[in-house]
């Protein structure tokens, strides 16, 4: 049972313009980390993002790493300390992908749609969840091993590492990808103020 001081505050309340509204009826616009996650139902969006994606991504057969070993990458031009932030997790990850339930096939499609889709939404670093594994032939190593192919393929790309104990350990891998234009700019613009 409502009180009356509920009602007469309400009346105020609508009075001075304020709207009721009900939870349903409120939609809450996801984080960026959130939009980067959302894919498509139908995949159009990964498809499109996939046809300017190399041709390489390839399922061949490789060789197993070994699963304790961590894997690691940069292109010319990063920094060695931009590196060691990204290896040690200094930076916040704005996006995640687990990939633990894929098979090579999906995880290899799902890579280039998030790789590609984060970096459209100025996403600087990221996280890929593989899982941990015990033996060479485990499905998690398989993941870990492919992925040591495909990411320095893939253009936004930077650099990646296999993440701290307490973000996943080698069962994890941080991305740095790539500034848009725009952020480039943004940190000129800004560096430029400093001066």
């Amino acid at each position: 049972m409502r009180s009356d001081h509920h009602d007469e505050f309400m009346q105020q309340m609508l009075a001075e313009g304020v709207s009721r509204r009900h939870y349903a009826d409120t939609v809450r616009e996801p984080a960026t980390s959130e939009r980067a996650l959302r894919l498509d139902p139908n995949k159009s969006i990964r498809r499109q993002l996939a046809a300017g994606a190399p041709e390489g991504l390839s399922l061949a057969p490789l060789e197993w790493l070994h699963p304790a070993d961590p894997i690691g990458w940069k292109r010319d031009g990063v920094q060695e300390g931009v590196f060691r932030n990204l290896r040690l997790g200094r930076y916040r990850t704005d996006a995640c992908l687990n990939l633990h339930h894929c098979t090579l096939a999906q995880a290899r499609d799902e890579l280039i749609g998030f790789v590609f889709q984060s970096a459209a939404l100025n996403i600087r670093c990221a996280l890929i969840q593989q899982g941990r594994a015990r033996r060479r032939e485990e499905h998690a190593n398989q993941l870990k091993s492919y992925l040591n192919r495909w990411l320095p393929e893939l253009e936004p790309v930077m650099a990646f590492h296999s993440a701290p104990a307490h973000h996943g350990g080698t069962g994890a891998v941080y991305l740095l990808l790539r500034k848009s234009e725009q952020a480039r700019q943004e940190n000129r613009e800004k560096h430029q103020r400093r001066a």
